[in-house]
């Protein structure tokens, strides 16, 4: 599979723009993911299972390089100084040496920004826990790859078995560093082979909208009205949460997870007709709901960021971001499950036909046109009204293993990027893993919302058993 995934030399312009947003220190894009081992690894092992994985996916070799000089989005280019020991790092678990303890060491790690000048992702294996067992942190960068890319990226990465031998190690990237003026040429070809691919589909869009113009003038004029206006919402200003407790934002993070059956969730999505994402917003609104009446604050609904996967489906091993933000307000009011996941069924259903979800990236390369410090404003307002990101990424169905060490669970801990929580679903066998990365400043009782949001979730499962 490592040979199929393929990469391109520069970001696309979605990947520019959520690069150049990190002006704002709140809207970064760093993803976190806390993997549980029943031992401790073999150093010499998983060293040399990361050297190979990282000549395997060029992205784990390369940092990124922009020209000041060029609207051409920047490049990805092989490090040509790559130091595996600054990546891979070993500690021993502190406090309790527990689950929580694990989450604590990775907190601080996901708040620290990316050293620029290097590859964008780092790990670090945490060891000598409580029950015997061990940990293995990593953080990447957003615009390296979303989150099914990343499950692609992990499936090159980890292993099948416990005792596999060791794979052959192939030859290193070769790095190639260019001077400004080659920077400022491959720039200006880039741009031409991007214009004659737009003009190339010019003629063809164009006969294509007049003929549909000729056969059907009013619904052509119909569907030109409905794109305008999805655009105008995608692009649309929230400077305010919906949450009236949940409203102060800070750089800092809180970790906490839940963990579930994957046959439960199921099951009780299956209650309403419906699919695990069904009972996974379903649960979350209920969570939401929960924590707001505790607080004495109830809501009735709460603005929700959710990626809507846009991979095209002749190319799923294509790496890197491929998703749009659909941001819509999410109903919280809804006691009974089996109605709330219906409800929620038909307006995630709505959002996904949204014409704008096809121009995010014309938006993204617009938006890339103006100074840095507009996009950072102008995309900042877009994010900061929103309460929650939820994301449902499907994970291995399969065990999988790193450096003799067995994989017990996984979690991952997505961006809140201007948000106050994001909830991430992971699925792994028969398991739920969901990790919940809250900002202490809007969430102030995090141990109050982990509850709440535990509660909900029963709420949900219950509707299995009607």
């Amino acid at each position: 599979m490592g040979d199929e995934l393929r990469f391109t030399d520069r970001m696309t312009d979605s990947d520019s723009l959520m690069w150049t947003i990190e002006k704002d220190p709140l809207l970064r894009s760093t993803i976190t993911a806390v993997l549980f081992l029943d031992r401790a690894p073999d150093e010499k092992r998983l060293r040399h299972l990361l050297e190979r994985g990282t000549r395997l996916v060029p992205r784990m070799r390369q940092r990124v390089r922009g020209n000041p000089y060029s609207i051409a989005p920047p490049r990805w280019e092989v490090d040509p100084h790559f130091d595996l020991a600054y990546h891979l790092r070993w500690v021993g678990a502190s406090g309790d040496r527990d689950q929580r303890s694990v989450l604590d060491m990775a907190e601080p790690m996901a708040m620290q920004g990316f050293d620029r000048a290097r590859p964008l992702w780092e790990a670090m294996v945490v060891t000598d826990l409580a029950d015997g067992g061990a940990a293995l942190i990593m953080k990447i960068h957003h615009a390296i790859t979303d989150g099914v890319g990343a499950v692609q990226i992990a499936l090159v990465l980890f292993e099948l078995e416990r005792d596999a031998a060791l794979a052959e190690m192939p030859d290193a990237p070769q790095a190639e560093v260019m001077g400004q003026l080659e920077r400022f040429v491959d720039a200006a070809k880039h741009e031409q082979r991007r214009g004659l691919g737009i003009a190339k589909r010019l003629p063809a869009a164009a006969a294509a909208l007049a003929g549909a113009a000729v056969s059907d003038p009013l619904g052509s004029a119909r569907r030109l009205g409905e794109t305008a206006s999805s655009v105008a919402k995608l692009a649309a200003p929230a400077v305010d949460p919906l949450s009236p407790v949940m409203s102060k934002r800070s750089l800092s993070v809180h970790f906490d997870t839940v963990t579930l059956s994957l046959t439960e969730a199921k099951a009780a999505a299956k209650a309403a007709g419906g699919r695990l994402n069904d009972a996974f917003l379903a649960a979350t609104a209920a969570g939401i709901r929960r924590y707001h009446d505790e607080l004495g604050s109830p809501v009735e609904a709460v603005r929700i960021s959710m990626p809507i996967n846009v991979r095209d489906a002749g190319d799923p091993e294509a790496t890197g971001n491929h998703f749009a933000p659909a941001r819509f307000p999410l109903p919280v009011t809804i006691e009974d499950p089996i109605e709330a996941m219906t409800t929620i069924r038909e307006i995630v259903r709505a959002e996904r036909a949204e014409p704008a979800l096809a121009l995010v990236d014309p938006l993204a390369t617009i938006l890339n046109r103006l100074p840095t410090s507009m996009t950072t404003t102008l995309f900042g307002a877009a994010l900061r009204g929103v309460d929650v990101v939820a994301s449902n990424v499907p994970g291995a169905p399969i065990e999988l293993f790193t450096a003799g060490s067995r994989i017990q669970s996984m979690f991952a801990l997505g961006p809140m990027a201007g948000a106050a929580v994001n909830v991430t679903l992971l699925s792994y066998l028969d398991q739920v893993h969901i990790g919940i990365n809250v900002d202490p400043a809007a969430v102030t009782e995090p141990d109050r919302f982990l509850a709440a949001y535990r509660a909900g979730w029963d709420e949900v499962l219950a509707a299995a058993a009607r």
